[in-house]
């Protein structure tokens, strides 16, 4: 009865900080040698009192994403690492930013100088920037495009 306590107290902790998966505090708790049934049943206990929300989380954690500049590739893979595997961030980029172009452009513009014509290494550093931040080869493509950026 303690150790389901003492689980509750630090996950309350945890969630007062910030909102978690939870696959999340189930990794934290383990480090912590709790033993997965009593961090199975306190979670649930969290989940049913709507401290632990993972569709909260989920929608955090991709508004906190899109804001720092990262890609639909790259918040889809943090997301699936935490355990959220079906989640639409569709609606969360509507209210944050617009559309990922308008994410991809704003990042591109704050990294790189505006030069429209850029030796084929520039490009292709450029390009591999905006893919590592999420970004795909495609979506990429199409800025270069709009922005009408071409080599030397």
């Amino acid at each position: 009865m303690e150790s389901k306590k003492r689980i509750k107290e630090i996950c309350l902790s945890l969630l007062a900080r910030r909102d978690h998966s939870l696959l999340e505090l189930i990794r934290k708790l383990k480090a912590k040698g709790f033993e997965l049934s009593l961090i199975n049943e306190v979670l649930a206990q969290l989940l049913a009192e709507n401290y632990l929300n993972e569709q909260r989380y989920a929608e955090s954690f991709t508004r906190q994403r899109i804001l720092k500049g990262y890609g639909p590739k790259r918040i889809e893979y943090e997301l699936n690492q935490a355990g959220i595997d079906d989640f639409d961030m569709d609606s969360v980029l509507d209210e944050t930013a617009g559309t990922w172009m308008d994410v991809l452009a704003k990042v591109y513009e704050k990294k790189f100088s505006q030069e429209t014509v850029i030796s084929p290494n520039e490009w292709a550093k450029r390009s591999r920037f905006l893919q590592q931040r999420g970004f795909t080869g495609s979506m990429v493509s199409a800025l270069f495009k709009t922005l009408n950026i071409r080599f030397e």
